[in-house]
Order: structure tokens, then sequence, then C-alpha cells
């Protein structure tokens, strides 16, 4: 087992319970044009960025408006609903004890600064204790899960190399961008979603409580 000494995680379904908001905007827009945002639909966006997320669902349920459009849709409803989102269990304690133990944490998500902006403005205090935040829109970022980019962008900035990082994550995508960059990696996946498809996965848990630090030789509770 590799020495891990740095950690990184994604945001939407991992840390905050964001997905909830996602699908009932999906599913809302959807019916207006007498079309179904189902599981299936779900699990093919999870963990992608907003534009790519648009694609899929338009070209899916052969809505009738451009990627862009409909993410302008979506925006109306959901910026209202996204400074309601609140910690998923087990997140906030092990984000804490990592960083009383001083192991340097980053966050590595799909969604744009703006957005991450309202998603955490409840959670400011948590937030400051990530060393850094990788943004779905960040200048330096190239492709967007499931390529490895946004990883191995977030183990640069913490001064990591790949093989020293332990990444957490629900989306099938991000799983494959950790495992692409060479991390090992954590899922907890959406209760939705087959956890067979998870074979990328070091580890599948049903939520962040479940993990067990002295597994990987971190500091246990």
């Amino acid at each position: 087992m590799p020495t891990i000494a740095y950690l990184i995680y994604d945001l939407d379904g991992l840390l905050l319970n964001t997905e909830s908001i996602n699908a009932k905007v999906n599913q809302a827009i959807a019916a207006r044009y007498g079309k179904i945002f189902d599981k299936s639909v779900k699990a093919k966006i999870a963990g992608r960025n907003a534009l790519d997320s648009a694609t899929i669902i338009v070209e899916i349920l052969k809505i009738p408006l451009s990627p862009k459009k409909y993410l302008q849709e979506r925006e109306k409803i959901i910026q209202k609903l996204y400074s309601q989102a609140q910690p998923l269990p087990g997140a906030v304690n092990l984000t804490k004890h990592f960083h009383q133990h001083r192991l340097p944490q980053a966050v590595a998500t799909s969604t744009a600064k703006h957005t991450f902006a309202l998603k955490t403005s409840r959670h400011q205090q948590w937030f400051s204790l990530f060393n850094c935040i990788v943004t779905g829109d960040d200048p330096d970022l190239k492709q967007g899960k499931p390529a490895p980019d946004i990883f191995l962008l977030a183990a640069q900035r913490l001064g990591a190399s790949p093989e020293e990082c332990l990444v957490f994550e629900d989306s099938l995508s991000g799983v494959q961008a950790a495992f692409a960059a060479g991390m090992s990696v954590v899922a907890v996946p959406d209760p939705d979603i087959d956890r067979s498809l998870y074979q990328n996965a070091d580890l599948v848990l049903n939520s962040l409580s479940e993990f067990n630090p002295e597994f990987w030789n971190l500091p246990g509770f």
C-alpha cells in the first residue's frame, strides 16, 4: 500500500448534498418538455462539469434547447437553492480530523468558482481548512473529469506526487479520473448507481463516516 500524505475530495455528492438539488432541477426542466430525467441520466452526468452535463441531458432526452440555453434555464432555478446545501455524513468530522493532524487537503470539483462560492456560502469556516481548492473553470485546467487533469493539478498545488494522494469521490467519472491520475481512490457512490461499476476504486463505502484512517496508515480517530 502506498504511503498516503495528502487527501483530495470531490465536492458535490461527497462533501455537500447538492446532488439532490441538481436532480430536482433537472427533473423539473425535463418535465417542461415532456421528458423524464431518471437515474440512468443522473448516473451519466455525475461528476461532469455543467456544460458537459447539459450536453448529455439535451442529447439523451432530446430536449429542444442548446446546452447553453439549458444551463440558462437551470441557473434561474438552482442558484437560490445551492446555499441550502448541507454536509453529508462524516464529511466535516473526517476533514477536521485530518486538519488537526496537519495533513494537507484539497477540493477538486467540476463546479465553477462562482457556483462553488454559492454552495459553500454557509460553510466558509469549514472550507477554510482546505489547503487548496481547484474548480472546474480553473484557467490551468485543460480537461474535466473523467480526464485526470483536475486531480493532477490539485496534487501539483499541494506539492504532492500522485502516489501520495488519496482521493474521495462519489461519481464514476471522478473515480476514473483519480485512477487515471495514478492515485488511490475511495468511492462513496450515490445509492442509485450500481456499485459494480466502481472497479477502479480501492475501496467502496456507503458514507465518509465509514472511513477508517488507520487502514491507510493515517492517524486514527
